[in-house]
């Protein structure tokens, strides 16, 4: 018996082999992140269930919510069940959450300064059939550890988002998908995402994302036009770039412990 053609064998072989070239499909189920320009980048066009997405950031609160949000209200209205928070550095700002489609009584809190009760904690939650997605802060995790979770994430089919330092980014880890936030040093009202491993070649440029969505985004432009309407009704223009002498900065911290998923700063003259 003959052996077949060798590049008829190739052709068909090839049409199942991933190409390092290329951005791979995805494996398993995905979900849109609500960012149109990060979907074009991520394999399948989404957030992977069932696998564990790294993100490393400067400070522990960066940008999660702007990033996050969006899939993890349509993972709460698929799945019916909760959003899983494990160690946030700060108390959710329930109404900031609520007006962006993801309700409070949505949210489950897991308090914990101990390394080894957060990974338990993130571990049950994963073993939960009524978890929509977990979110958990893990700076001290090991690859070990993080290994553990990535498995249960693939067998109970959920969306598992670790938060890590970005001190850590050269280091191995197990995650299917990570990715690094920046702010961006030539635009504040941008965010740069590096995608640092996903199943396709690497991302020469980093994605950019607005900092705020389009609704935060109308209101402060709303409160600039108005401010500057009144400093000019007052006889006191403000030039772009400059601050007037009268404006302070206040904080505002109405909620207990500290600031919250929102910047919350006020500008009063």
């Amino acid at each position: 018996m003959g052996l077949p053609f060798l590049d008829s064998f190739s052709a068909a072989a090839g049409r199942g082999v991933w190409h390092a070239d290329e951005l791979g499909l995805a494996d398993a189920q995905v979900v849109a992140t609500g960012h149109a320009a990060l979907d074009a980048e991520l394999p399948g066009g989404g957030w992977p269930v069932g696998a564990m997405t790294e993100l490393l950031q400067a400070a522990p609160e960066a940008h999660v919510w702007r990033l996050l949000l969006p899939a993890l209200a349509q993972a709460v209205q698929a799945r019916g069940g909760p959003v899983v928070l494990v160690g946030p550095p700060f108390e959710p700002c329930g109404p900031s959450l609520a007006a962006q489609g993801l309700p409070v009584e949505a949210l489950m809190w897991v308090r914990s300064e101990a390394p080894a009760a957060r990974l338990w904690a993130c571990e049950q939650a994963l073993r939960c059939a009524d978890v929509a997605a977990v979110v958990a802060w893990l700076p001290q995790a090991r690859v070990a550890e993080l290994r553990r979770l990535q498995l249960a994430a693939a067998q109970h089919e959920l969306l598992l988002f670790v938060c890590r330092p970005d001190s850590v980014a050269l280091s191995a880890s197990p995650a299917r998908l990570r990715l690094r936030t920046d702010r961006c040093e030539a635009d504040a009202s941008q965010i740069a995402l590096h995608i640092l491993k996903r199943r396709g070649p690497p991302l020469a440029l980093p994605v950019m994302l607005p900092a705020r969505n389009e609704r935060m985004a109308a209101l402060l432009a709303a409160a600039r036009v108005r401010r500057k309407l009144r400093l000019q009704q007052q006889g006191t223009v403000v030039e772009a770039g400059e601050t007037a002498t009268s404006a302070k900065v206040v904080r505002i911290d109405a909620w207990k412990g500290g600031p919250g998923a929102l910047d919350r700063l006020a500008v009063a003259t």
